[in-house]
């Protein structure tokens, strides 16, 4: 169908515009002088065809950093945008009442002991039991876990950074209540990027891990060589897609969040490929110059792929045709030609 629609509106616009043209190519001069322009034939070729797909720029590593207890945080020396390094402070939650928790558990724990010492030693004398001595024992094991785990806890008072990066969100302020699971910080390690993008199911067996592919991103107008470092075994039944993930080999001038195109390799096929100077912007459309017995006769074209400056030509031309490469940018239809051949 789409070829059909541009046959058509290359004879609508034949019979519309360029008579116009032709005929300015007559009348414009009475000598229509000769033109030098270079030529080159066309042939067809074997191009190994592309897919593009769109993705996201994100870090490798990205935490989100939350409590684990509840408490009043009392420092938090990072701001938006900060750069830390692994083991820095990033909150500090009020201890007080852990740290009562703490000297009321090594209380217990002393005492414990303290217990069983008696009681061994009583037991010794032949005036305790082996039973009450094993049950000192058990408290004591009890006391040690309860000072250990209050222990534990007091660590969870301070969160430091688990990765070198910059904060990129910043939610809690000095004086927040923080809460097991609520949000405080973002973390993400700007030096390691990578892009997430969802493939086509149809060319997922031609995508191998480690395998480089072009990653294109517009904003920074640059071009980088990735490595795929994770592709799903599993195929969304819905988009018919599944996502890959592509480490990126540098990172200047990126940012997360920044669009991407990854080119991926489809499959091959026969087509003509000509240089991008022959190919001309003409309004909405393409236009090439195709010599015909020494004379310059417009062609509308239909492209496809731009690669190492030469653009594929899907329609409008044909293997064996001789086109105009060089000087022609203000050449006219009906343009007598000195070409190079």
């Amino acid at each position: 169908m789409p070829s059909t629609i541009f046959a058509a509106l290359i004879c609508l616009f034949s019979c519309c515009s360029l008579s116009p043209i032709l005929a300015q190519g007559t009348t414009s001069t009475g000598t229509n002088a000769p033109v030098k322009v270079q030529t080159i034939t066309v042939h067809e070729e074997q191009i190994n065809s592309k897919v593009e797909v769109v993705g996201t720029v994100q870090a490798v590593d990205r935490a989100v950093i939350a409590a684990k207890i509840t408490g009043t945080i009392v420092e938090l020396p990072v701001v938006l945008g900060s750069r830390v390094t692994k083991g820095d402070l990033l909150v500090k939650i009020a201890a007080e009442e852990i740290s009562a928790r703490v000297l009321q558990a090594q209380a217990q724990l002393t005492q414990a002991k303290r217990n069983l010492n008696r009681e061994e030693k009583l037991l010794k004398q032949h005036a305790s039991t082996p039973e009450t001595v094993k049950s000192m024992r058990d408290m004591l094991a009890i006391a040690r876990a309860g000072y250990k785990e209050a222990v534990s806890i007091m660590d969870f008072t301070t969160i430091t950074a688990p990765f070198s990066g910059v904060i990129t969100k910043k939610i809690a302020h000095n004086g927040d209540l923080a809460t097991p699971g609520v949000p405080l910080l973002s973390l993400e390690n700007d030096r390691q990027l990578q892009v997430v993008a969802s493939i086509p199911a149809t060319i997922a067996s031609r995508i191998q891990q480690h395998q480089l592919l072009q990653v294109h991103i517009p904003t920074a107008k640059t071009t980088i060589e990735g490595a795929v470092a994770e592709i799903s075994p599993v195929i969304d039944p819905v988009s018919r897609t599944l996502p890959i993930k592509i480490n990126l080999t540098s990172t200047t001038g990126l940012r997360t969040g920044m669009f991407a195109r990854i080119e991926l390799p489809g499959t091959k096929a026969v087509t003509l490929m000509v240089p991008e100077q022959a190919v001309i912007p003409f309004g909405q459309l393409q236009k090439i110059f195709v010599v015909k017995k020494n004379t310059a006769r417009l062609r509308l074209v239909r492209t496809g792929i731009h690669e190492k400056g030469r653009i594929e030509i899907l329609s409008g031309l044909a293997a064996g045709e001789q086109i105009v490469t060089g000087n022609n940018r203000h050449l006219i239809s009906g343009q007598r030609l000195l070409t190079n051949n």
